[in-house]
């Protein structure tokens, strides 16, 4: 079962867009996090469906000939693809065993320049034992790319779409059936998304930055120490106090607010200087793991909840950026 269903064969490697060099810039500075409404210009049961679900993430080099017009007609490749693959013997969890239904679909309004391409959301739900019963989603998927790397977008030969972010839900199983269909479908590999500690250094000043406009209730940062055995270290912050830190070293700019990589070094500094006068333990010689506040959570392993809707840009921007630093050809 091959992407004969939807195009004709292509090998990426031979593809333009294998040679295709990436010209973004690892950003040293940002904006600071603004609360936005997206539901003003995005469906709000869409914008539901992103919310408090724990994630995995990965990134994604670009799809050869994907067409948002297809949505419908992917729907039932990929579910025509599951059905062959249970038969040829692939293990899929429990709950498709009365059958299932695949549905993609766009969810306009998350583009934020017109090189980003639209997020796809994909749902694998499976069909009730009795006629009674509601469908129940077994599995969900979204493809993004908020704010990308302009120049390297518009660098894209015309048939390859960029939604370099892949966020995932559910079983294991079926995340690997999906990603394997559309790597024979659009010629795109996927790669396991890590956030490392300066991904993480960055969430935690941006969600704390939110404080007196958003209230992030708490601060929860959690380290690795390269002990034997491992020891982790969970460290919980009051959110006016992390705030008073953060608005000591950062002064906001009314025309531009802008954030840039020393201010949050010397905010993650000063974090770790208030647990060492306690504690004696110096944090800057482990791996930071987690950052978590009302407004979100993000591992080290590449797995984020989204908090709340007001501040997904910014979450998204940064991930995105994250996954297309991944996706080199």
């Amino acid at each position: 079962y091959g992407r004969s269903c939807v195009e004709n064969p292509s090998l990426f490697w031979q593809t333009p867009g294998h040679v295709t060099t990436l010209g973004h810039r690892i950003l040293t500075s940002r904006r600071a996090a603004k609360s936005h409404d997206i539901t003003t210009r995005v469906d709000p049961e869409q914008v539901a469906l992103l919310i408090k679900n724990e994630w995995k993430l990965s990134h994604v080099t670009p799809l050869y000939r994907f067409r948002h017009t297809q949505l419908k007609l992917y729907s039932k490749h990929l579910g025509a693809f599951i059905i062959v693959e249970k038969q040829q013997g692939v293990a899929v969890e429990v709950g498709l065993e009365a059958g299932f239904k695949v549905t993609f679909s766009a969810v306009l309004g998350m583009a934020e320049t017109q090189e980003d391409a639209e997020t796809v959301f994909i749902q694998i739900h499976s069909k009730p034992l009795f006629t009674t019963d509601a469908p129940k989603v077994v599995w969900r998927g979204w493809l993004t790319c908020v704010n990308g790397d302009q120049e390297y977008l518009r660098s894209l030969p015309p048939d390859f779409v960029s939604l370099p972010l892949f966020c995932s839900s559910g079983p294991e199983s079926l995340t690997t059936l999906v990603k394997s269909w559309f790597g024979r479908t659009f010629d795109c590999s996927f790669g396991s998304l890590c956030l490392n500690s300066t991904t993480l250094n960055w969430l935690a000043a941006l969600w704390t930055g939110c404080h007196p406009s958003a209230n992030i209730r708490y601060l929860k940062l959690a380290w690795n120490m390269p002990t034997e055995p491992p020891l982790d270290i969970a460290y919980t912050v009051d959110p006016q106090d992390a705030w008073e830190l953060w608005n000591s070293i950062h002064t906001e700019d009314s025309t531009d607010d802008r954030i840039n990589i020393e201010e949050v070094q010397r905010f993650m500094n000063g974090l770790e200087t208030h647990l060492f006068r306690h504690f004696k333990i110096y944090l800057s010689a482990g791996t930071l793991t987690t950052v978590s506040t009302a407004l979100g959570s993000a591992r080290h392993d590449g797995r984020i909840k989204i908090g709340s809707s007001d501040y997904i840009t910014t979450l998204l921007a940064l991930l995105t950026e994250c996954a297309l630093m991944k996706t080199s050809f």
